[in-house]
């Protein structure tokens, strides 16, 4: 009797041994499988990354701060581009009234007045401008000039209106 109980103990074992070792291979397998997964999602995500950083380097091409000839060309004349800028942005954003289009815009505006509401310097010469009257809205572009005092004077070259959709 004790040698039977010996040995169904055994088989037992031997049967949750076995048990365990398919249940183990096949948590391994899909592990395995997770794993490889990840590692293509990973390599997807370098590229992806790649691409974004490709993109905000092109972005900030067109811009006065990356712009080496045009900050060249403010600092000859005495100016701080950074005050440039701020003098650009306050010319353009101060023209918006409560009741009027901004008169820099050639459209009127349909569900409100027209108001720039983002301006970026393309250059020392450049700007480009997002204006909105709450349901449309376009981008302008707009050259000015700077005389020796600093004092910026706009004016609106381009605009486009975007169709609602």
């Amino acid at each position: 009797m004790r040698k039977s109980f010996l040995m169904y103990l055994f088989v037992f074992t031997i049967l949750l041994a076995v048990i365990f070792y398919v249940n183990g291979s096949k948590v391994v397998a899909s592990k395995d499988k997770e794993i490889e997964f990840l590692r293509e999602q990973l390599e997807e995500q370098k590229y992806s990354g790649d691409s974004a950083a490709e993109s905000i380097i092109q972005e900030d091409t067109f811009s006065l701060i990356s712009n080496e000839e045009a900050l060249t060309y403010l600092e000859n004349r005495g100016f701080d581009p950074a005050e440039i800028i701020l003098k650009v942005e306050e010319a353009l954003i101060s023209r918006n009234t409560a009741e009027e289009d901004n008169d820099l815009v050639p459209y009127e505006g349909m569900s409100g007045p027209f108001r720039i509401n983002k301006v970026k310097l393309l250059n020392h010469k450049w700007a480009i401008a997002s204006f909105t009257d709450g349901t449309y809205w376009g981008d302008l572009l707009i050259s000015f000039e700077i005389d020796e005092e600093g004092n910026v004077e706009v004016f609106s070259e381009k605009a486009v209106l975007y169709p609602q959709n």
